[in-house]
């Protein structure tokens, strides 16, 4: 027996580390000065070129609030049929460059739906009109393509003229014979209108009066906005000054113009000639 534990002993000496210890026994790895000090400037430099990326972002942000826009008002439409068992429920999907907007439903708007929706976008170079289309919206299954148009911008926009006019339409019963639709484009400074979180789709396919066109959505969340703030008696003497125009649409362009009385009146003498 005691053999047995003296041979096991021996074993387990042999296993033990026998002579002088290493300097470094049981330390951690030291990083050298020079290692500590390059990894200190790398994190300087990173975080001024951090910096100066937000500060670039920042100011494209402020030049694009500051450039001037092209306004769209999408206002009404006067439909020839109403295509379903009960009265339509259109909405209108408005495609400049590669920007897709689209109006809020309006519900049981039948042949005669009312939007009032102002779309502001940034120019863009080579872009020169604007892709109409109304859909229907259904609930168990695909929106209806109801009609689709495509407006010129007009150049004169772009010497201060406000353009308002009722466009034809196309559609199942031919080639401007769908209706008409009622916009009014202007271009200038976009007004205060405290927008909320918009929409704008890139389409994926290239034909854009093709309702099986799949579009990606992306979400843009507007910084700081701010509700507007317009004079109601001014507006009331400038529909007062117009009494045979549509009271809508004179607040429609009273809005677009951002409150402005003087430049409200001239647009709307302008749409008057």
């Amino acid at each position: 027996m005691e053999s047995v534990t003296t041979r096991v002993n021996d074993e387990r000496r042999k296993m033990v580390y026998v002579g002088d210890l290493p300097n470094d026994f049981l330390r951690l790895d030291v990083v050298s000065v020079d290692d500590s000090t390059n990894r200190l400037q790398q994190e300087a430099a990173d975080q001024q070129a951090a910096m100066a990326l937000q500060q670039s972002l920042s100011c494209m942000q402020g030049d694009h609030r500051d450039r001037n826009r092209l306004n769209i008002t999408i206002v009404q439409a006067r439909l020839v049929k109403n295509y379903g068992l009960t009265r339509m429920d259109p909405y209108v999907r408005l495609r400049v460059g590669n920007c897709v907007y689209e109006t809020q439903t309006d519900p049981n708007g039948g042949k005669t739906p009312k939007w009032h929706k102002t779309v502001q976008t940034l120019p863009q170079e080579g872009v020169n009109q604007i892709n109409v289309e109304i859909f229907d919206e259904c609930s168990f299954k695909m929106d209806e393509l109801i009609a689709w148009t495509t407006i010129p911008i007009p150049n004169q926009i772009y010497k201060g003229v406000t353009i308002e006019q009722w466009y034809n339409l196309s559609g199942k019963q031919g080639p401007n014979n769908e209706g008409t639709i009622n916009i009014i484009i202007s271009f200038g400074a976009p007004p205060n209108l405290g927008l909320t979180s918009s929409v704008m789709m890139l389409p994926q396919m290239p034909k854009f009066n093709n309702s099986s066109a799949s579009l990606t959505p992306i979400y843009i969340q507007p910084s700081a906005p701010q509700a507007p703030t317009f004079c109601a008696e001014d507006l009331k003497q400038i529909q007062d000054m117009f009494p045979n125009m549509d009271k809508e649409t004179v607040k429609t362009v009273f809005e677009a113009n951002n409150g402005n009385k003087d430049l409200t009146v001239n647009s709307l003498l302008q749409l008057v000639d």
